[in-house]
C-alpha cells in the first residue's frame, strides 16, 4: 500500500498529458475588407456608403479629381441631410437656404449627394461632360436644379456668397442662410480676402463658410486658417471633416451678430 501511495504522489508531479489539455481554438476566418480608415471617423447618421459609393461610379471622365470628390463627400451629406433648408420641390422658394460650391473641382461628389436627394434624375450620372449632358466638369446653375451658381475658376464663390447674402438682407428675407464650400488652396486667391474682410465688417451673419482642409494652400496662414476668419471679426469652428455630428454641431454654431467659418480637416491630398 506504501509503495502504491507513493507512485499516486509521484504521478502527481508530472505534466499533465496532451490528451487533457484544452482543444485548440478553431482558426477565425479573415475578416472582410473594410472601409476606408477614415469612414470609422465617421458618426451620427453617418455616410451612406451603399448608397453614394454606386452612384459615385457611375460618374466617369473626371478621375484625375476622384481625391477632391471624395474630399467632399462628408461635409456635403451633412449639409443636405441634416442642415439646408431646401429640398427638389423648393429649389426657386425666396425663403429657401443657399448652397454655393466654389470648389468646383467636388463637383461629382456634389452631383452623387443631389441625385441621392432627388434634385436630378440618377440617369444623368451616366453622361458627365457629355456633348448633351447636363452634368458639366464644373456645375451650372442654368442647367442643374438646385444648383446656385455655376462654378469655374477657383477663388469666386466666397465673393458670389457674400453678395447672395447681401441680396437677401437687401430683401429683408432674414431666415434663409448661405452656406459656401470652399478649398484650402482657394483661400491663397486674393478675391476671398477681400471676401473675407467685407463680410465681417458688414457682420454678415447670415452667411457660412466652409473650407475644406486638406493642406493642399501653398501659403496658408500664420495661426492656421480659422484666424484668417476670426482677425477679420468671424466666429469660427475647426472640426474633423469625417465626423458628421462634429460637422452639424459646428455648422449650427453660428452667432447673431457676424458670419462664421467652419475649417474640416480630412486626410492630406496625396
Amino acid at each position: 500500500m506504501t509503495a502504491t501511495t507513493t507512485n499516486a504522489n509521484a504521478q502527481d508531479h508530472l505534466p499533465a498529458p496532451p490528451a487533457t489539455a484544452p482543444p485548440a481554438a478553431p482558426p477565425v476566418p479573415p475578416a472582410a475588407p473594410g472601409p476606408p480608415a477614415t469612414a470609422s471617423r465617421r458618426t451620427g447618421s453617418g455616410l451612406p456608403t451603399a448608397r453614394l459609393h454606386p452612384l459615385l461610379r457611375r460618374l466617369t471622365g473626371d478621375e484625375k479629381h476622384e481625391a477632391s470628390a471624395h474630399s467632399t463627400l462628408d461635409v456635403l451629406w451633412v449639409l443636405y441631410d441634416r442642415v439646408l433648408r431646401v429640398s427638389p420641390d423648393t429649389v426657386d422658394d425666396p425663403e429657401r437656404d443657399r448652397f454655393l460650391l466654389s470648389k468646383g473641382h467636388g463637383s461629382a461628389g456634389y452631383y452623387a449627394v443631389l441625385a441621392a436627394k432627388g434634385f436630378v434624375p440618377e440617369e444623368w450620372l451616366d453622361d458627365m461632360a457629355g456633348a448633351d449632358s447636363r452634368l458639366g466638369h464644373h456645375p451650372d446653375r442654368l442647367l442643374i436644379p438646385g444648383v446656385e451658381i455655376g462654378s469655374g475658376s477657383l477663388g469666386h464663390g466666397l465673393g458670389l456668397g457674400v453678395g447672395t447674402a447681401l441680396g437677401l438682407r437687401a430683401q429683408g428675407l432674414l431666415d434663409p442662410r448661405v452656406y459656401v464650400l470652399v478649398g484650402d488652396a482657394e483661400l491663397d486667391e486674393g478675391s476671398n480676402h477681400e471676401a473675407i474682410a467685407y463680410a465681417g465688417a458688414t457682420g454678415l451673419a447670415n452667411l457660412t463658410a466652409i473650407v475644406l482642409d486638406n493642406q493642399s494652400a501653398t501659403h496658408g496662414w500664420p495661426g492656421g486658417i480659422a484666424s484668417r476668419f476670426t482677425v477679420n471679426g468671424w466666429s469660427a469652428s475647426t472640426v474633423d471633416g469625417r465626423d458628421h455630428d462634429a460637422i452639424h454641431t459646428a455648422l449650427r454654431a453660428h452667432r447673431p451678430d457676424r458670419p462664421h467659418v467652419v475649417v474640416a480637416v480630412v486626410e492630406p491630398k496625396e
